[in-house]
Order: C-alpha cells, then structure tokens, then sequence
C-alpha cells in the first residue's frame, strides 16, 4: 500500500493514516478517490486552508494542506457520531 501511495499520488500519507487505510479496508483506488482527493487539497490549498476534512463518497480524510500531508481517514460506517475538531475547512469531492 505505502508503494502505490507513494507512486500514484501528490498528496502524502502519514503512517497512522496508512495504518487506518489498512484497518478500516478503505480503497483509495476505487472510483478514481485518489485523483479526487488530491483534487481537494488542491482545492483547500487554493483557498488557504489549513486542516480540511476532505469527503470523498463516504471516506473522511483530515488532511494538514500545508504540509500536503493526510493525517487521518475515517470510513463511511464509522462516521456516524464522529466529530472532528482542529479543522478549518470542509471539501467535498
């Protein structure tokens, strides 16, 4: 997984969200989510922000934009009564 992150996207991945990718068996390469989510950090980066939660379909990504970095994803079925906090931003994609 960590190869064809490393290869296939602009956007990077913190080792806890490789390890949350793995565990919650998210598929960044379903539905082209990883072209969009890199899409959305580009879009958060173009409007200034900071940390943005980026949807794309029912994946949560945390993403520091500044740093280019994903922090944290959450899956679709654990998002119910999730609340995310130290974010400025929200980008749907």
């Amino acid at each position: 997984l960590r190869t064809m992150l490393s290869g296939k996207s602009q956007v990077r991945f913190s080792n806890h969200a490789i390890k949350r990718l793995e565990s919650r068996e998210i598929d960044v390469t379903e539905n082209d989510a990883l072209e969009r989510l890199n899409k959305g950090v580009e879009l958060a980066a173009q409007k200034g922000c900071g940390q943005s939660l980026i949807l794309v379909d029912g994946t949560a990504y945390i993403v520091s934009v500044a740093n280019n970095k994903v922090i944290t994803t959450v899956s679709q079925a654990d998002l119910k009564e999730n609340v995310f906090t130290n974010i400025d931003s929200t980008v749907i994609v």
